[in-house]
């Protein structure tokens, strides 16, 4: 089985001509682009409102490579990684990443997000995202501590890990957005479809357990139930001081021993995933109050919400000797911060996708420059592209998720469209985002199977579409 570490890469192709702006040598320029979906009768699940998006903004597409890359991705989890059924009369729906075949709750959430806007015309495309959001309250009563599931209780290869595993987990990383991207999804399915069915009792309980996960997790009183270790070469792939990571003064902030990426902490108040929390926390406490008409855990989750904030406000902003006043990635609550930020979301470059923070709040303009330059450890320019990486797969390795990012997050027409020239000449042929790729040689590559990074592309192609429709109606 393989883990996220593992590097799948495409053989046979040379690494010529691979400079931006260059056609690298696969290209013909005279090749219709075919389409490398799965025949329709060895897709997942079809969808008639996103075959219609597909066909009319790939009309509005001049680039054809562009076009054939957003037909391609787009519709890539629903072809591809969902297993959809009915269940003891509800929606049931398990995602798989791609090559692996386990549910994240984080890449789940992510994979599906961009069909929201969609499930008001699609009957069944909201019966298989119900189903999403179903199968994840599940999870989290399973164990809110785990961040990967198996379908069924099956056991896992990391079942050797220190940890209180159970057969129904693939993997118990400890990281905070592992609980926030279920709610994001549920609050937005619930805003978007106007349908509070599956806030039954199973996700009430849920909810109620990320909270209380969330407050054990502030440690002010002792470690809490958790520590994770595993026998493996790999630093980042375990947790120190016994499992239960590096020393943290309580100040209100949660530990979270795991980055989205699920590369353990070194400091473990993460700074990108608390204010995820922040928003996560008060969407729960809305649904709580306006749903279940449950005061009492609404102002609690209120109450978490404005002490997280308040302390990130005091302990997550640090003087850099070069950007002045940024956000720190980690701190620990003693003084100690690390300035950096990692390809994975919630990143410090995607805070305000996720809403945690405007594009013109001066102090995310100065982490942003901060985060897109050398400054950044795992920022890395080459001869290909240039973006953020992360240690999950090494140096010079950078994440196509990242280029997305930073064009979701600009208002910069002309550096949108140069995040689209590297995302166009960075998928080696294949037709498909991948998990990272050699700064100097795209040729070599992670992971040629990564939905979340596919979807997440055609999200970028259609807010582009709505937002600087300009950029579609030329080559790029």
């Amino acid at each position: 089985m393989l883990n996220r570490r593992d590097f799948i890469k495409l053989n046979g192709l040379t690494a010529a001509g691979l400079g931006i702006g260059l056609r690298p040598s696969w290209f013909n320029e005279d090749k219709q682009f075919e389409t490398k979906r799965l025949s329709p009768n060895l897709r997942r699940f079809a969808s008639p409102a996103v075959e219609s998006i597909i066909i009319r903004i790939k009309g509005d597409i001049k680039d054809p490579e562009i076009g054939w890359l957003f037909e391609n991705c787009y519709p890539n989890t629903l072809d591809t990684t969902v297993k959809y059924k009915n269940k003891d009369n509800r929606p049931d729906t398990f995602v798989i990443t791609g090559d692996i075949d386990a549910m994240w709750l984080r890449d789940s959430s992510a994979q599906v997000w961009p069909y929201l806007p969609l499930i008001n015309k699609d009957p069944a495309l909201k019966s298989l995202i119900l189903g999403v959001i179903n199968r994840q309250s599940q999870c989290i009563a399973i164990d809110p501590y785990a961040n990967a599931f198996n379908e069924k209780a099956t056991g896992s290869e990391w079942d050797k890990d220190d940890t209180l595993m159970k057969p129904e987990l693939h993997e118990r990383k400890w990281e905070i957005d592992s609980l926030c991207y279920p709610v994001r999804l549920a609050y937005n399915y619930w805003k978007i479809s106007g349908d509070s069915s599956f806030f039954d009792t199973q996700w009430q309980a849920s909810g109620k357990l990320i909270l209380h996960t969330f407050k054990e997790q502030q440690r002010k009183k002792n470690h809490g139930p958790y520590h994770f270790q595993r026998r493996t070469e790999v630093a980042s792939d375990t947790v120190p001081n016994g499992g239960y990571g590096n020393p943290i003064k309580p100040v209100g902030l949660i530990c979270s021993m795991f980055r989205p990426s699920d590369d353990a902490t070194i400091f473990p108040f993460l700074v990108p995933s608390n204010y995820f929390a922040v928003i996560s926390l008060k969407q729960m406490a809305t649904m709580y109050e306006q749903i279940a008409h449950d005061h009492v855990t609404a102002k609690q989750c209120t109450n978490l919400a404005t002490e997280v904030y308040t302390a990130l406000q005091k302990y997550a902003i640090g003087n850099h000797p070069v950007y002045g006043n940024i956000l720190a990635y980690e701190v620990d609550g003693y003084g100690n911060q690390s300035f950096m930020d990692d390809a994975n979301v919630p990143s410090l470059l995607a805070l305000p996708y996720l809403g945690a923070m405007t594009v013109s709040d001066p102090l995310y303009q100065g982490t942003r420059k901060m985060v897109l330059s050398t400054a950044n450890p795992y920022f890395f320019k080459g001869k290909a592209a240039e973006g953020i990486g992360g240690p999950h797969v090494g140096l010079g390795y950078i994440w196509p998720m990242s280029i997305i990012i930073r064009a979701l997050t600009s208002v910069n027409p002309n550096e949108i469209i140069t995040c689209l020239k590297w995302l166009k000449g960075t998928h080696a042929g294949t037709g498909f985002m991948h998990e990272s790729f050699n700064k100097d040689n795209p040729t070599d590559f992670t992971r040629k199977w990564f939905a979340w990074a596919n979807t997440l592309f055609g999200e970028l192609v259609i807010k582009t579409h709505q937002n600087h429709p300009q950029i579609l109606k030329r080559i790029i």
